[in-house]
């Protein structure tokens, strides 16, 4: 088993500042960035870069892992707003919202990950996620805002579908077109004659 310490000061701010350095680079340039760049940026030895993230593939992960666990947090969030008297259409706007644009910022850390086969879904922070966002679904159903019928596996395509690579106006558009889809009252096409 993997020495578990908690890292030095300077490790820690080393680690920090790769993992910033690699979220610009591959963004920036997308998967095919050399590990000395994201160590230049970082203002650390390639060495150091290494000794933190052994592949690429571990650095790839480790980012996504962060981008997606901010999303787990964010959901919650939400969630917990709603607890306390929030509308749930509201909150579950706002978060679909989140998802879709920071799937536009983070086109090319999902480009990352599938050309390297990274996996960032760890059961424990899935659970998390889908507990939230099944806690959202059930509070806009409740408030009747959403059509009864919407599962997670629906806000799972909403999620992979979104246009990434198209302007704001256009990711706007789609985002309208797909609430509606979701929002009490659409149309049930799979059991319309």
């Amino acid at each position: 088993m993997p020495d578990q310490r908690p890292l030095r000061a300077d490790a820690a701010r080393n680690r920090a500042r790769i993992m910033e350095a690699a979220t610009r680079q591959i963004m920036a340039r997308g998967p095919e960035v050399p590990m000395e760049a994201i160590a230049e940026d970082a203002g650390v030895a390639v060495g150091t870069l290494y000794r933190h993230f052994p592949t690429k593939q571990d650095l790839v992960v480790a980012v996504l892992a962060e981008c997606f666990g901010a999303l787990t947090s964010a959901a919650e969030a939400a969630a917990d707003r709603i607890d306390a008297g929030a509308s749930a259409i509201a909150e579950f706007t706002a978060f679909a919202r989140i998802v879709m644009e920071d799937a536009a910022g983070n086109l090319a850390m999902k480009a990352a990950a599938r050309s390297l086969g990274a996996d960032v879904h760890e059961a424990e922070e899935r659970r998390r996620g889908e507990a939230a966002m099944a806690r959202l679904l059930d509070a806009a159903k409740a408030e009747g805002t959403v059509r009864p019928d919407l599962g997670i596996e629906d806000c799972y395509l909403f999620f992979i579908t979104v246009p990434v690579d198209q302007p704001p106006a256009v990711r706007d558009r789609w985002f309208e077109l797909m609430l509606a889809g979701f929002r009490a009252g659409a149309v049930n096409t799979s059991t319309a004659p």
